[in-house]
């Protein structure tokens, strides 16, 4: 017995299939992530080194040569970019696509490994970047202020990151253009020399003090509790009194050779959103999550967290990707819709019937359901190319049913029932039917043999 035919003889099975495919695809539906484009993994790994102080001659002689030199034994390696600048060397090596990143970035970190001890004393450990598209900011988030300004990066880090860092499928909450507190110390170096001290020295001696120091443990009753000694600086007045040396057999404190200021850091980057300083914070998201779900979620809880700042901290959203994404979504929603009325008019028109039209009607809501249970148990997510796919199998789902229908239609009027046509008339054009299908399958399958971003997507 044929699938059609058994699809004809037992109909309450069919109907049961039929609704346990519509049930599995609405819930499948509901856990898709949407997003503007799918999760791809970019072939491009950055590694950046700071060597503080450094001129970019200095930076390349001594950083970016003995990296340069072991990265490029690193397996599938396509292309090798440096830039050595002023205190940062930064590497950029792009591979072919469809490699795995992952196993790519881990050869680079072993290679890095092989060579950091050649680097020179006071540079930082390199660091690698992988680019993705979740690194795109979900939202971006404008504060500005007037009093609070000096204070303004504590406050957005207490108050604003750490409850958007909460929210549900949130990867990170990053504030930039803030001003941070600094302690700054301004030393005399003619009373430095008078007192035969150096500056490396009041450093050393300021690091050194400025510790909290584990005092080991001890016991009261059935109780073990931690000791430690507190020697981390609570006010910067408190610096003042440091004992930094002696002389003549007197105790030199550091404000005999220095002054303590509590001031902000020197900013090499500034903030202003309609001509009002300010800050901005970048909403990341987890691997995977709803970018629309995590935008509504921030943009809800944007007016609580208002109430809970100073009077004069006004924050505000200044772009938004899941706007992009909605629109473009609804877009290809509208062009299915448009799709799907302009293919009932048509079949109306040439078949004639109302009953063949209905038919159609349900095949291809239902046609479309079943792809969102493949989408769902592949990790995909509904994005341009989901919806943009969907759109061209309307037409192949359409082209069969017509084929079919047509033929069954032409039994009927030939005085065959119902049944016996639908099983007749189907099993006539099958192979046609799948003959066209897989017609359509071979023009499509060179496209998975092109390289590159476009291979890709």
């Amino acid at each position: 017995m044929s699938i059609y035919e058994g699809s004809v003889k037992k109909p309450v099975m069919t109907t049961l299939v039929f609704v346990a495919v519509v049930i599995l695809g609405l819930f499948s539906l509901n856990k898709l992530p949407i997003d503007l484009l799918p999760n791809i993994e970019t072939n491009t790994i950055m590694v950046m080194t700071t060597y503080q102080g450094a001129s970019a001659s200095d930076i390349e002689t001594n950083v970016t040569r003995p990296l340069e030199n072991s990265l490029n034994t690193v397996a599938n390696l396509k292309k090798l970019k440096s830039s050595s600048r002023e205190n940062r060397s930064i590497i950029t090596l792009e591979f072919d696509y469809g490699l795995d990143i992952n196993a790519i970035t881990d050869d680079v970190r072993s290679k890095l490994d092989m060579v950091k001890s050649y680097l020179p004393e006071g540079s930082t450990e390199p660091i690698i970047f992988k680019f993705s598209a979740d690194m795109i900011p979900v939202i971006m988030i404008s504060a500005t202020a007037d009093q609070s300004l000096p204070a303004l990066y504590k406050i957005l880090d207490e108050n604003v990151a750490n409850p958007l860092a909460r929210i549900p499928g949130v990867g990170s909450v990053s504030i930039s253009g803030a001003p941070e507190r600094e302690i700054q110390v301004f030393v005399d170096p003619s009373k430095l020399e008078a007192y035969h001290l150096t500056i490396e020295g009041l450093a050393q001696t300021i690091r050194m003090e400025n510790l909290n120091t584990p005092a080991g443990t001890m016991d009261i009753g059935s109780e073990t509790y931690s000791l430690r000694v507190q020697g981390e600086f609570i006010t910067p007045s408190e610096l003042n009194k440091l004992i930094v040396g002696s002389f003549g057999g007197k105790n030199i404190y550091l404000s005999d050779v220095a002054t303590v200021k509590d001031a902000l850091e020197e900013r090499t980057q500034e903030v202003y959103t309609n001509a009002v300083q300010g800050a901005t914070i970048v909403v990341q998201k987890q691997s995977g999550s709803n970018t629309v779900k995590i935008a509504e979620e921030v943009q809800k809880m944007l007016p609580q967290i208002q109430k809970n700042l100073p009077s004069d901290i006004h924050i505000e959203p200044i772009m938004d990707t899941s706007d992009n994404i909605r629109q473009t979504i609804s877009g290809l929603v509208e062009t299915v819709m448009y799709a799907f009325l302009f293919v009932m008019l048509v079949v109306l028109a040439f078949l004639g019937r109302w009953r063949a039209t209905i038919i159609i009607i349900i095949t291809i809501p239902i046609s479309l359901i079943a792809a969102f249970i493949y989408l769902g148990f592949t990790g995909g997510s509904l994005n341009i190319i989901s919806l943009s796919s969907l759109s061209v199998a309307i037409g192949m789902v359409v082209d069969d049913a017509i084929v079919v229908l047509e033929n069954i239609t032409k039994h009927i009027e030939k005085g065959s029932r119902p049944k016996s046509a639908a099983i007749h008339a189907t099993n006539e054009v099958a192979v046609a039917v799948i003959a066209s299908t897989l017609t359509l399958l071979a023009v499509f399958f060179p496209l998975t043999m092109v390289g590159g971003a476009a291979g890709v997507m």
